[in-house]
């Protein structure tokens, strides 16, 4: 009798060539320009310590909704049919989702909640069929029971109220995190390893460059936007002028060397899945909300000409480390201060 071949996992990349980013996944990432933007505007309208650990939260449940997709897709062909139409799906949900952000502790929690956990599961169950005999199967398996448990927090989060929405999301995003940390241990499914994650470490970090790349353009979105309801004086010049040199050092400062080099150090890697969990699944939103503080930031300095004092987290430390340390990374976090003076 001869072998029969599931069909699912003809659903994988073919690894014998270059693995390149595709415009399905860029289409994708076009969702999450609208989301950084409902972030970054979440954060102007909430301008407290209350508001800010929301927009905080609200960005790490965006994050994981992404990045847990990129991961997929990092394994998954996107140019087949039946990975487009989960891209496609993810997409109309994740827009819902981002469409909802700015009333998520308010009457849409729900919404936001919902559309959390029906990508976390769905996403998985999909990874879970496509790989059946496949050796990653096993682990989305894992993944499925850590995603089922964070999704009830999200779902809960988005029926309760007021403190209780907080704290059950950020029930959520711990569960969704610590479940990479430890392997998605799993009772009666054991353990995976990072050297499971068989994934392309250049596609992987090509993708989460191009979500810095989202989050720096937000920054210059709102530098001209802004700059097109003033009225043109000096001062307001020399505003425009000090938030785009921002913008270009937040680029410059992880694009120069760090990213280039991060990116080749994990391509090389024996265990790409490691690095890509810490340096990337873990550090990389960190950057991104310091990048949307400063994206927030130069509308205020743009509009009011006052003083202003962001603190962007930059991990470009971090990064460069990843090309001197093959044990990992370091636990020093560079912390840039761009210090906007007033306008006189």
């Amino acid at each position: 009798m001869s072998e029969t071949v599931a069909p699912a996992p003809q659903l994988l990349r073919d690894r014998s060539g270059a693995q390149r980013v595709t415009n399905i996944e860029l289409f994708f990432d076009l969702v999450y320009v609208f989301a950084v933007t409902q972030l970054s505007h979440y954060l102007l309208r909430h301008s407290t310590v209350t508001g800010a650990l929301q927009a905080g939260l609200l960005l790490a449940m965006v994050w994981l909704i992404w990045s847990y997709t990129t991961w997929v897709t990092n394994w998954l062909d996107p140019d087949l049919m039946a990975v487009r139409l989960l891209l496609v799906a993810l997409m109309l949900i994740s827009l819902a989702m981002s469409a909802s952000l700015p009333r998520a502790f308010e009457d849409l929690g729900a919404w936001v909640g919902g559309a959390y956990a029906v990508q976390q599961i769905g996403r998985t169950v999909f990874m879970v069929i496509a790989l059946r005999g496949h050796p990653l199967e096993a682990n989305f398996q894992r993944i499925l029971a850590w995603c089922v448990a964070s999704s009830a927090f999200a779902v809960a989060g988005g029926l309760a109220h007021g403190n209780a929405r907080a704290l059950l999301w950020l029930g959520s995003v711990g569960i969704d995190l610590l479940g990479g940390v430890v392997g998605f241990y799993t009772p009666g499914l054991g353990r995976s390893r990072t050297s499971d994650w068989t994934i392309a470490g250049g596609h992987f970090a090509e993708r989460c460059q191009a979500f810095i790349l989202i989050a720096l353009g937000e920054s210059i979105v709102i530098i001209g936007a802004t700059l097109t309801d003033l009225k043109v004086t000096a001062a307001v010049l020399a505003a425009f002028v000090v938030a785009f040199a921002g913008a270009v050092a937040l680029w410059w400062l992880y694009f120069d060397q760090s990213a280039e080099a991060a990116a080749g150090k994990i391509a090389r890697s024996e265990d790409p899945g490691r690095l890509g969990r810490s340096a990337y699944h873990l550090i990389h939103p960190v950057m991104v909300a310091g990048i949307i503080v400063c994206a927030a930031a130069d509308e205020k300095v743009l509009a009011a000409c006052a003083a202003v004092l962001v603190i962007a987290v930059a991990a470009s430390d971090r990064l460069t480390r990843l090309t001197r340390n093959q044990r990992g990374l370091s636990r020093e976090v560079t912390v840039l201060l761009l210090g906007y003076q007033p306008c006189i």
